[in-house]
């Protein structure tokens, strides 16, 4: 019996070599190659990567052949592609068979192990998870030992940072001064109170406002990319109200 190889590229890491002629991925793309058995199959794990990532992003490289899935494998395939998959950097999933690798990189320790944990939690005990993912390099861990736990707060609905906020994007400037040579990217998010679509537009609105901020502290804008994720990474319970607000937050992560 052959099981399936299927390979979730995230973020611009080559390709699987069992994979034939694959194509490269651009920056910002997702790769999705390998081989299942039926279209269905396909067309179910393709929808959860564009419903994750946005469907302009994601490159099917996705073959149909003979190949046999283990038992209930595209229910396990759609809990593995899930949120925690968007704190990777520069790395791949591999779900080959009963065997599941993720490599890549993370902000700190404590996410390496919760992402690894996760991802075997929401296996059977068939399934063996080889953790490769590692902890990014001293540039983030700057940004991270900076901002700390700390919350870089704006108005109610608004991209208005508050007094608070700006003190703390001062002490950021000052840390990007010493990130030489690589790209940050200012990440914005919220809590899921109202429409998911307003939370995505208001999350981008507060990433370029911290931009903005930052441009005014001798910092390159051209050195920094925003984003906005909205309500899709949460890092505590949206049903509190502490939860909530530790949800409404902005993050510092270096790129390549």
């Amino acid at each position: 019996m052959r099981y399936t190889c299927c390979v979730l590229t995230l973020l611009c890491t080559a390709a699987s070599a069992q994979t034939p002629a694959p194509v490269t991925p651009m920056p910002n793309q997702i790769l999705v190659s390998g081989t299942v058995p039926d279209e269905a199959s396909k067309a179910a794990m393709l929808a959860r990567v564009r419903e994750l990532y946005g469907p302009e992003r994601v490159v099917d490289q996705i073959a149909i052949g003979n190949v046999v899935l283990p038992p209930n494998w595209n229910a396990y395939v759609q809990k593995l592609i899930g949120p925690n998959l968007k704190l990777i950097s520069k790395g791949q999933l591999k779900v080959d068979g009963n065997n599941v690798s993720v490599r890549g990189e993370v902000a700190n320790e404590a996410q390496r192990q919760q992402i690894a944990g996760d991802i075997a939690a929401s296996l059977n005990p068939t399934y063996v998870v080889r953790n490769g993912l590692r902890v990014s390099a001293a540039e983030q861990n700057l940004l991270d030992t900076t901002l700390g736990k700390r919350i870089i707060e704006f108005e109610s609905g608004q991209a208005v940072i508050r007094p608070s906020g700006l003190s703390i994007l001062d002490e950021m400037a000052a840390a990007l001064l010493k990130v030489k040579g690589k790209k940050v990217e200012v990440i914005g998010h919220t809590d899921n109170t109202g429409l998911r679509e307003s939370n995505l537009n208001l999350s981008l609105a507060r990433a370029e406002a911290v931009r903005t901020y930052l441009s005014g502290k001798a910092i390159d804008p051209a050195m920094i990319n925003v984003s906005g994720q909205g309500p899709d990474r949460p890092v505590a319970d949206n049903a509190t109200a502490d939860g909530r607000a530790r949800n409404r937050r902005i993050e510092f992560r270096v790129a390549e």
